[in-house]
């Protein structure tokens, strides 16, 4: 019996015989299946790549407000309750439903208590921060003592305290005040693995700080007469290297006590770097680069855009 021609393929023929066929017919639709998922859902790919987003997408308003879109709890730590520094209060969002947030600890200045920085425990913490406002062991603490408790604050944030649970202790933070913004940057040199630093009208006798590789915005006040800018803020920027992330702003018409009262300038630029750089979240890139031009507020602002975007 003749051999229908058609029911086979000659030896060599690239035709693929009908099983072959609908296994390749099944490959290739889902292939335009993911593609056309891919597609559909490309707006939220920044949000799947980065799991550490929090918080809906920023506006200029968003950043300025007296609270963000978390409700906070605060919880009070007694100075006997703990080793290493004063104790403090804890800021930190209700809602579990996210996840995991960053912490931050903020350190006050000399002869100041942790309410001389209360302010900006509710409002970071609304933002999507854990946020420890503390205390030093006394009150005359030097800057380098203060890292060092700046240190110790985290630890304990992380390793016992009652919110331990709500924190990711890879994304890590430290602000501070006038000897707790010289405390700041000895923390940061101290401990590369923290992801942002930010002193506020820092004052330290040590003037170069080429160790430190943590992202660093420091905020000088063009009114210090306490730790004026030409002596400590600026020489601080400079010295950081330009491998670092760094920024500095410099109030307008402001003090070395500015940061000691709400101030929206410094919580403005404090979300943005605090959000950038321990979440990660280059949604709010917008507001650190181009850098911010003078304004009312702003005397002056230098930096590099972050590095990577």
């Amino acid at each position: 019996m003749q051999q229908n021609p058609h029911t086979h393929a000659a030896p060599g023929s690239a035709t693929p015989f009908p099983g072959t066929r609908r296994r390749l017919a099944g490959l290739t639709a889902a292939v335009a299946a993911v593609v056309a998922l891919a597609t559909l859902s490309s707006p939220n790919a920044q949000a799947a790549d980065n799991p550490y987003e929090r918080g809906p997408a920023p506006t200029e308003s968003s950043i300025e407000a007296l609270r963000g879109p978390y409700a906070v709890a605060d919880t009070s730590v007694s100075s006997l309750a703990v080793t290493g520094f004063g104790g403090g209060t804890i800021y930190y969002p209700t809602s579990t439903s996210d996840g995991t947030f960053g912490a931050v600890a903020i350190a006050p200045g000399f002869t100041a208590y942790q309410s001389s920085m209360a302010w900006l425990g509710p409002r970071l913490a609304s933002q999507g921060f854990v946020v420890f406002t503390i205390d030093t062991n006394t009150t005359l603490d030097q800057p380098d003592s203060r890292g060092r408790q700046l240190l110790a604050a985290l630890d304990y944030l992380t390793e016992r305290s009652s919110v331990r649970g709500r924190i990711d202790s890879s994304r890590l933070g430290v602000m501070g005040h006038s000897m707790g913004g010289g405390g700041t940057l000895e923390a940061a040199k101290s401990r590369p693995s923290l992801q942002a630093a930010i002193p506020l009208t820092p004052w330290n006798l040590d003037k170069s700080w080429p160790e430190v590789s943590t992202p660093t915005l420091i905020v000088g006040a063009d009114g210090d007469t306490i730790a004026p800018v030409a002596s400590h803020a600026e020489p601080f920027y400079s010295s950081l290297p330009s491998a670092t992330d760094r920024a500095y702003l410099e109030l307008n018409a402001a003090t070395h006590f500015s940061p000691n009262t709400s101030n929206t300038t410094i919580a403005k630029y404090s979300v943005s770097w605090l959000k950038r750089f321990i979440d990660n979240d280059t949604r709010y890139e917008q507001f650190l680069c181009p850098l911010p031009r003078p304004s009312l507020t702003i005397e002056e602002y230098r930096g590099n855009c972050p590095h990577g975007s």
